[in-house]
């Protein structure tokens, strides 16, 4: 068992993040937001893609941007913007929400990947690289997942990436003027080393064919490494 007498971590704090496919950059308004509107399907399909996100519908990218920054002042966001190595185009975002510094807990939450991410490595490297620097940067303890439990391509996401189904908040929070029940799933330090490993062996060159499709499953390789750690 850790001690913990002398546990101390910091609040997350505006970084870059930079992997094979992805890079990981502190949203900046000037620099992000016309892109990142654009990216999640502009006044067309944007409202689409975040329907189980808690705020109104966005009417313009002054919208979104209004948000961001509220979430960030008031709610201590630390917003990440994807950015494709490969064109240097912008294709989504994940925030750092909820820091608890005292006792090692963070949330990554208002995911949203662009039309550009979806099924590709991007967006299992994002998730990669910001599980990394939570648990071998920050020394965090706990890394939480929360989704609106009709939410089922979230929640079959998160299972994907390792994080552990906790249960369902019943009647949690109003949204959009509904109830919203919430999906609980994390990650913990002790298991981050094996699933640390399950990423780093999914997004090497070798498991991409010619046309980048998966070759293994990064469920399938978390499970033998987990295996073989218990033999």
């Amino acid at each position: 068992m850790r001690d913990l007498k002398n546990y101390k971590v910091g609040a997350p704090a505006p970084v870059t993040l930079k992997g094979s496919f992805v890079t990981l950059e502190p949203y900046d308004r000037q620099a992000h937001l016309s892109g990142l509107w654009q990216a999640l399907g502009g006044a067309e399909g944007i409202n689409t893609l975040l329907k189980y996100f808690p705020n109104d519908d966005y009417g313009s990218a002054e919208e979104l941007g209004a948000w961001l920054e509220n979430a960030r002042i008031n709610s201590s966001f630390v917003t990440l913007v994807a950015r494709e190595n490969a064109t240097g185009a912008i294709v989504g975002m994940a925030s750092y929400m909820r820091p608890d510094p005292k006792n090692g807990v963070v949330e990554v939450g208002s995911v949203a990947h662009g039309l550009a991410m979806k099924r590709s490595p991007m967006s299992t490297e994002l998730h990669y690289l910001m599980a990394k620097h939570v648990f071998d940067d920050l020394d965090y303890r706990r890394y939480e997942w929360k989704c609106h439990n009709e939410n089922e391509a979230s929640k079959v996401t998160a299972l994907r990436y390792g994080f552990t189904f906790e249960g369902v908040f019943r009647q949690h929070v109003i949204s959009r003027g509904a109830n919203r029940d919430t999906a609980w799933f994390s990650m913990i330090d002790t298991e981050w080393p094996i699933i640390k490993a399950a990423f780093e062996a999914w997004l090497a060159p070798e498991n991409f064919d010619a046309e980048d499709r998966q070759k293994r499953r990064l469920e399938d390789i978390r499970a033998e490494i987990a295996d073989g750690a218990a033999a």
